[in-house]
């Protein structure tokens, strides 16, 4: 009985051993085959499959908003399970330390919810999420042409704009002189001159520095220093073209260099110069904020621009000095303000973005719009929504209200009034 239990056995272990191979040999097959369909997802898929994650991020928080605590853990493990995972491979390879706080961060998020953790909680987290999603897009995205020449291009222009204008008003004090015959008091006011140049970039880095102490979200300052520049970006075209107010600033300056220049102060005569620049250096350094801060990624094309705009403000100069008037100064000045006003344009987008990022204003996706790569859309400030783009249009909207006024309706209004009085 023994021996035919043992012979049946080994009989039956005969026959399953083929079907076992031929399942085991199936199970390596399909293995590798699902491992090289994952690996085969592409920069261009694995970007596409971050705009699905963060759809999941953002449904996420909603339904923690309304108390759905089931639901919200339930999407926090779709968006990681069936989107981000898609994303892993391809960032693995060039960012493995933003794949492993990413995955920390997910993980982290599921833990929040299904503890019930408060909304503020979880909000908290899913913003640094969304934060590291832009990181992560950032690695796996080309910077390309069309981003580089727009942020090179913005940088080029501040400082062309702003130390030309720096220059005239050199020109100008120092024609006063010339004018007055104290030409020998030149050199104090071309050390305050210099001096006031220089305190731009201690400026712009005791801004930076403030700016990090203050004890506020990354994206409310964002948003801070974005507003004061398009502030200023707003004021400078029209009190260029004013001219009352741009004579009423320059007959200060002649006043102070006049009281100067009677006193015989070097010391008064240096802080005539400095002070015709700190206005300048200050807006100079206030401007490059923005442009840093938003453009994450771009911070060698900001000093490209940086360069050559220095460059070209130094040929100008030049030709500014020999030949006088002779140039259409007014032209150049006026034509790079009308350029920085789409720089404003791009800020007051990204700003509108940053508050999205940090839940402060709601988002409503304008899907039928194109979505471009990340660095055009911070170089432009184009995210394809509808508050992004309706604050965009009423900025828009306000330049060109002032060009119609400034150009057309005061005009017309002070040919009135000399017609009346003629």
């Amino acid at each position: 009985m023994i021996g035919r239990r043992l012979l049946g056995v080994l009989l039956a272990l005969a026959l399953l051993t083929p079907v076992v191979t031929m399942v085991g040999s199936a199970s390596a097959v399909a293995a590798p085959r699902a491992a090289a369909q994952r690996q085969a997802v592409s920069r261009a898929e694995a970007i596409h499959q971050l705009t699905m994650v963060r759809a999941s991020i953002d449904q996420t928080l909603e339904l923690v908003e309304q108390g759905k605590i089931g639901q919200a853990y339930a999407q926090a493990k779709t968006g990681y399970l069936d989107h981000f995972e898609y994303v892993e491979v391809s960032l693995r390879v060039v960012a493995p330390d933003l794949t492993d706080d990413a995955e920390t961060q997910f993980a982290e998020i599921r833990d929040l919810v299904r503890s019930g953790a408060s909304v503020g909680t979880v909000r908290a987290s899913i913003v640094e999420l969304r934060r590291l999603m832009d990181d992560i897009e950032r690695r796996l995205t080309d910077t390309g042409f069309a981003a580089v020449t727009v942020v090179a291009g913005q940088s080029f222009l501040v400082i062309f704009r702003e130390g030309l204008e720096a220059v005239l008003l050199s020109t100008a004090l120092l024609g006063y002189l010339e004018a007055t015959k104290s030409t020998r008091h030149r050199r104090p006011i071309a050390w305050g001159v210099i001096l006031g140049l220089v305190a731009t970039a201690p400026a712009y880095l005791l801004l930076r520095y403030v700016l990090a102490m203050v004890p506020a979200g990354r994206e409310a300052l964002e948003v801070v220093v974005a507003a004061a520049a398009v502030a200023v970006l707003l004021y400078v075209p029209f009190w260029l073209v004013a001219r009352p107010e741009h004579r009423r600033w320059m007959e200060f300056l002649r006043s102070r260099l006049f009281s100067a220049v009677s006193v015989g102060s070097t010391t008064a005569l240096v802080l005539v110069g400095f002070t015709g620049m700190c206005r300048e250096g200050l807006e100079t350094a206030l401007l490059y904020q923005p442009l840093v801060e938003f453009d994450q990624g771009l911070g060698w094309w900001v000093v490209a621009g940086l360069a050559a705009g220095l460059v070209a403000l130094a040929v100008m100069s030049c030709l500014i000095f020999r030949l006088g008037r002779r140039l259409p100064v007014r032209t150049f000045l006026v034509g790079a303000v009308a350029l920085l006003m789409t720089t404003s344009v791009a800020f007051l987008g990204n700003a509108v973005r940053s508050l999205q990022t940090a839940d402060l204003v709601g988002r409503t996706p304008l899907d039928g719009l194109p979505h471009a790569p990340i660095f055009v859309c911070q170089a432009l400030g184009y995210w394809p929504s509808v508050q992004t783009l309706a604050s965009q249009a009423v900025l828009v909207a306000v330049y060109a209200l002032g060009a119609t006024w400034l150009s057309m309706v005061r005009p017309r209004r002070a040919w009135e009034a000399r017609w009346v009085s003629g």
